[in-house]
């Protein structure tokens, strides 16, 4: 028989996330696994559960929670010689892994999901020794964003880091950036930069359009020293899925990035805390396999 491991937060969402455990068992057991349930309770517990689904050979991984919940399950695979597929029911805020995949976010449909057999084989990213699965942002905005409260999130959902990062942008702060990307440099002041491995971003899902899940790239924005008129241009770009044309924001593709400044600057990664300047990422094409939902 097939093992299966739930890795499920029992925190997320609006704390409604331990009553889909039995409901995602009889699914899982439907297809055969024999589950195994692991909760969270503290920082970094969903990645020592998923090293030891990679290390005793289990064939899935499912996290149940937020972006957080994935980013640290998704973190257990590095570098590890057996990837067991991974599972995913979104509880969070932005839920930007499962959007760009088509998860359902609903949580209900989203764990009938878990019967699919239609794997799709995705990129992560890898940020000095971690691996991330949607987002690296840099700057005084992102570094607020790690600030945003659970009971924010449960509140407003992704209206949360909205509302945290309109407060960033009546005051914003730029920092000297040095950015080297494949074989250019960019050396400037910048008020956010963006590195992006799918096509949503915070809960708007057309960041970037074109961006797919499987393309080995990093898809990055350099978002300049803004006035508060041209934010306001530059937010109906992004809600147009044009922000990489506006005339304020320099928009490149790479496979390898790396990120300095003089200043201790901060980051933000999948949604939470990351570390201070300087950064180095690059992407591992087509590193995991997920479930997905039946093509019609």
């Amino acid at each position: 028989m097939r093992q299966a491991m739930i890795i499920i937060n029992p925190s997320s969402g609006k704390e409604e996330a331990s009553q889909y455990v039995r409901y995602a068992t009889r699914v899982l057991s439907d297809k055969d696994y024999s589950v195994t349930i692991n909760e969270t309770a503290k920082e970094l517990d969903a990645t020592r559960y998923s090293i030891t689904a990679c290390e005793e050979g289990y064939d899935l991984v499912v996290s149940i929670g937020g972006d957080g919940t994935l980013h640290e399950t998704i973190n257990g695979l590095i570098d590890q010689e057996h990837h067991p597929i991974l599972g995913v029911v979104p509880l969070g805020t932005a839920n930007d892994f499962a959007r760009a995949l088509q998860i359902p976010l609903n949580p209900e449909i989203a764990i009938q999901t878990l019967a699919s057999s239609n794997l799709k084989n995705v990129d992560i990213g890898r940020l000095n020794d971690r691996l991330f699965g949607n987002v690296v942002a840099v700057g005084s905005i992102a570094g607020s964003l790690s600030s945003v409260s659970s009971e924010d999130k449960t509140k407003l959902g992704s209206l949360a880091y909205l509302k945290e990062g309109l407060k960033q942008l009546t005051s914003p702060t730029a920092h000297p950036l040095v950015i080297h990307h494949d074989e250019q440099i960019w050396q400037r002041d910048s008020l956010l930069f963006l590195a992006v491995l799918t096509n949503s971003v915070g809960g708007f899902e057309n960041l970037i359009p074109d961006a797919a899940v499987d393309d080995g790239l990093l898809h990055c924005f350099i978002i300049l020293d803004l006035s508060i008129f041209n934010t306001i241009t530059a937010s109906i770009s992004l809600l147009l899925g044009t922000l990489k044309d506006h005339k304020d924001v320099v928009y490149f593709t790479a496979h390898n990035v790396s990120v300095s400044s003089p200043e201790t600057v901060r980051t933000n990664v999948d949604g939470e805390e990351g570390p201070t300047l300087p950064i180095t990422l690059s992407v591992l094409p087509r590193h995991i396999q997920v479930i997905v939902p039946e093509v019609d």
